[in-house]
């Protein structure tokens, strides 16, 4: 397996695995993503996020799509994985801890405390996965999300 950093001219196969992870995650009605927002957020004047695509013989049967985040506790960055994707035709060859070392590697390089990521509670093959790895659940936190209409209103309030 060869890895590396995705350039522009793959944003169609970064969006078919985005679509391919949807899918699998029951939530293909969620994607809105277009080849021209992740163009322009992805490859723009101001990168939100990194990607890194997993090959075999040439043919991409992967991704890890990350952006870094910060521990005002640590005082230093983070790297959060948003999603990590292997096409089911190649999974249980290591392609999926491939990325994750990757991850991991590039996280002690660039001075990160901590890499971690959002995992579906019914998806027990990915948390065995995880945990097998050394990954630890953070049971005591939950998650909060404002999207939509309700980010609007919060926009739209008076502080």
């Amino acid at each position: 397996m060869t890895l590396r950093f995705a350039t522009p001219a793959d944003v169609p196969l970064i969006l078919a695995f985005i679509n391919g992870l949807a899918e699998y995650e029951k939530l293909a009605h969620e994607v809105v993503a277009t080849e021209e927002t992740l163009h322009a957020t992805l490859f723009g004047e101001r990168p939100y996020a990194e990607v890194v695509i997993g090959e075999h013989e040439g043919e991409a049967v992967g991704f890890a799509l990350f952006f870094h985040n910060y521990s005002t506790f640590l005082g230093r960055p983070g790297i959060y994985l948003e999603d990590l994707f292997v096409k089911p035709a190649w999974r249980g060859r290591g392609f999926g801890k491939a990325l994750l070392t990757f991850l991991g590697k590039l996280a002690v390089e660039r001075g990160c405390g901590r890499l971690e990521w959002a995992v579906l509670d019914w998806n027990e093959p990915a948390i065995r996965f995880y945990e097998s790895l050394g990954a630890q659940p953070m049971d005591e936190w939950t998650v909060y999300r404002v999207t939509g209409e309700a980010l609007e209103r919060l926009a739209a309030m008076h502080g």
